[in-house]
């Protein structure tokens, strides 16, 4: 069964999440709830704070869209076939930027249901992390791929995507932040 999207003004998206130490039966039925949570809301990737536990856990699954084979990435040293990594789970993370170029793009989040607006995130990052069985793994990705990582990490942080964008763009987004900021305290209260 899925859980529920905690949205903006929730103040779970804004704590910093607790490192994972059990590797256990519970952890593994939670990860898995937070992909069938993600499938649902067509997201591609869910951090344990928008399901309202302060976690340094997030889940990302992009499941066809390396059709092109552009997404460049290496896991552990190898280039695994892309479809077969996802979904991936990544536990207690820590993101290094790489040399290169930051980019610009659009991006959207299901804690912020139809806002979206463009981030600049560096286009290559090495994300150190654990799996849902406590291995420890490497990986290096560029493009969208370490752009929903990123996304994703800034969760566990208690930092959100409106956090990263730049003031222009974030005043064209303003009114609608608010309004949803609004309903979700209007509908707490109820």
């Amino acid at each position: 069964m899925g859980l529920c999207i905690t949205l903006y003004g929730e103040s779970v998206l804004r704590k910093k999440g607790a490192p994972v130490e059990k590797f256990d039966k519970e952890l593994r039925k939670f990860a898995a709830d937070m992909v069938e949570s993600m499938h649902e809301g067509d997201g591609v990737g869910l951090a344990a704070q928008q399901v309202g536990r302060a976690l340094q856990l997030f889940v990302i699954d992009l499941t066809g869209y390396d059709k092109d084979g552009k997404i460049a990435y290496e896991l552990d040293g190898r280039t695994p076939p892309f479809d077969v990594l996802m979904p991936m789970v990544f536990i207690n993370a820590k993101i290094t930027p790489l040399k290169g170029d930051r980019v610009t793009a659009d991006e959207g989040c299901l804690s912020f249901p139809d806002i979206r607006g463009d981030v600049t995130r560096p286009d290559r990052i090495r994300c150190e992390f654990r799996d849902i069985d406590g291995a420890a793994h490497v990986l290096e990705a560029d493009g969208w791929l370490s752009r929903v990582i990123q996304h994703e990490f800034d969760h566990t942080l208690g930092v959100l995507f409106i956090d990263r964008m730049d003031e222009p763009v974030r005043k064209s987004i303003d009114s609608r932040v608010k309004r949803l900021r609004k309903n979700t305290r209007s509908a707490a209260v109820r």
